[in-house]
């Protein structure tokens, strides 16, 4: 390929191909056009950050490969979203990827934008081998408090799984009674991609529940702060009180349902 014959617009779709040879790229190394060298220098930025990423994925997947290792090849990742809102479900998922499967941009549900989270929702729907979910109301969460609400979600979400798991990592809990080996590890959601992937399954699901509050309670702006204790939301309990679907165990909540009790 006669590189040197290329206008610099014919370069520049080239170098968007995906593969192209070590051989072409020497050739366009050594083109003294200016513009060119640009573009060489912005595809080398592009490979290097690609590199670097594939390399943090390949890091993400070091739990689920010891138990590959030790033989269980179906692991699943565990993680909750809205444990610490005032109102709605706690949303738990639970997620089985293949081994070491790609997905750019893969973390912490929480260090990602809403658009980055419902592309990797979509992706990772598309590529998993199973995913489960279970949504636990606020009726359960003011019965059996937050965190028993969490740990009941997690073992739903596990139990429905298909295939069913052979050993499972979990976001902080420990899960005592699963009859399978599991690991519980501290802020797993940022270095276990089946943990991280479940934070964004809960984390997309919780959000569209909270999306379709919003139409039936549109006054608290839960499409806006998702049942968090911001200030839109605080003052929209104290001046309606809680709705049904807040919880009512939570002190703010309570404490907002008594005074516009008071002053009816």
């Amino acid at each position: 390929m006669d590189t040197a014959q290329m206008t610099v617009a014919q370069i520049s779709a080239l170098l968007s191909e995906q593969e192209i040879s070590l051989e072409t790229i020497n050739r366009l190394k050594m083109d003294a056009r200016i513009s060119v060298k640009r573009l060489i220098d912005k595809w080398e930025t592009h490979l290097r950050k690609a590199q670097r990423e594939r390399e943090r994925i390949a890091a993400l997947y070091e739990y689920e490969r010891q138990l590959n290792n030790e033989g269980y090849s179906l692991v699943a990742g565990v993680d909750e979203a809205g444990r610490g809102p005032l109102a709605g479900p706690v949303m738990v998922a639970a997620v089985i990827l293949p081994p070491d499967c790609y997905l750019p941009g893969l973390n912490d549900s929480k260090k990602l934008t809403s658009s980055q989270r419902e592309k990797l929702y979509e992706e990772i729907k598309n590529i998993a081998i199973a995913v489960n979910r279970c949504a636990v109301s606020p009726e359960i969460i003011d019965d059996i408090n937050i965190y028993q609400a969490t740990i009941r979600g997690m073992y739903t979400a596990i139990a429905g799984l298909l295939p069913v798991p052979q050993a499972v990592l979990i976001d902080a809990v420990p899960l005592p009674e699963l009859f399978i080996p599991s690991k519980s590890i501290i802020s797993g959601d940022q270095v276990s991609a089946s943990i991280a992937a479940a934070s964004i399954i809960a984390k997309v699901e919780r959000d569209q529940i909270m999306n379709e509050l919003d139409c039936q309670y549109p006054k608290y702006g839960f499409n806006r702060h998702k049942g968090y204790g911001t200030q839109e939301h605080m003052e929209a309990l104290a001046k309606y009180g809680p709705c049904p679907y807040h919880r009512q165990s939570f002190a703010p909540v309570k404490a907002a349902a008594i005074a516009t009790d008071c002053t009816e």
